[in-house]
């Protein structure tokens, strides 16, 4: 059957308009975007083999470019539509950091560490630094590693600092493998770090390590 001919309250777009989007499953949000389905498939039924087959909606998003146009029902122009969806999405998130913006909520904060740092398929360690009031003044990317880990060097951070004239820093880098629990290394950077930056009278707000969930060591105490 036809998604016109379900009851209206049943058909994806009907329903985020009435609902809101988080209302909708992954197969309905992915079913909006692909608008169409295939002969004899509706776009939900498409979006349901296509999340099958991909693993689920991330590792969809996340596809090589050749996989995603080998699928039956996408192709070159879905690609291209998909990549400025998600790239719209990281800019909005950006635009709500923005330099000179003060840092009142830690959640927000770690929604824009994870949407910089959490589908890069190696490790990426970053700076956001702060002046006095906490205020952004700039992220920095500053290392990348293997899927192994990243070398991460004092000096630099320092050096960054200086030039940034930051007063506070947050740290943060993500494990490719999903998994956000922190390692002996970790805590070692961190605290390495911690001492670096202190000599220069720079804070070390924190260090967030993006997984499929998020982990500050604050919290657990290291800082």
């Amino acid at each position: 059957m036809p998604i016109t001919d379900w009851p209206a309250s049943e058909r994806p777009r009907e329903k985020l308009i009435a609902r809101g989007s988080a209302a909708l499953s992954d197969a309905e949000l992915l079913a909006i975007f692909l608008r169409t389905g295939v002969a004899g498939r509706t776009a939900v039924d498409l979006a349901r083999d296509l999340l099958t087959r991909f693993g689920g909606l991330r590792a969809l998003l996340q596809a090589e470019r050749k996989d995603f146009c080998a699928a039956h029902g996408l192709g070159e122009a879905k690609y291209a539509q998909l990549q400025a969806v998600l790239e719209m999405g990281r800019r909005h998130l950006s635009e709500t950091l923005q330099r000179g913006d003060a840092i009142t909520s830690p959640e927000h904060t770690r929604r824009y560490l994870s949407a910089r740092l959490r589908d890069y398929p190696f490790e990426v360690f970053a700076c956001l630094f702060l002046d006095n009031r906490h205020r952004v003044i700039a992220f920095e990317e500053l290392f990348r590693g293997t899927i192994d880990g990243a070398s991460v060097h004092p000096r630099e951070v320092v050096r960054r600092a200086l030039a940034h004239n930051a007063a506070a820093v947050i740290l943060s880098h993500n494990h490719p493998s999903g998994i956000a629990e922190p390692s002996r290394a970790d805590e070692a950077i961190t605290r390495r770090l911690q001492e670096a930056l202190g000599l220069i009278d720079v804070r070390v707000l924190d260090h967030i390590i993006v997984g499929d969930e998020l982990v500050s060591l604050a919290e657990r105490g290291v800082i």
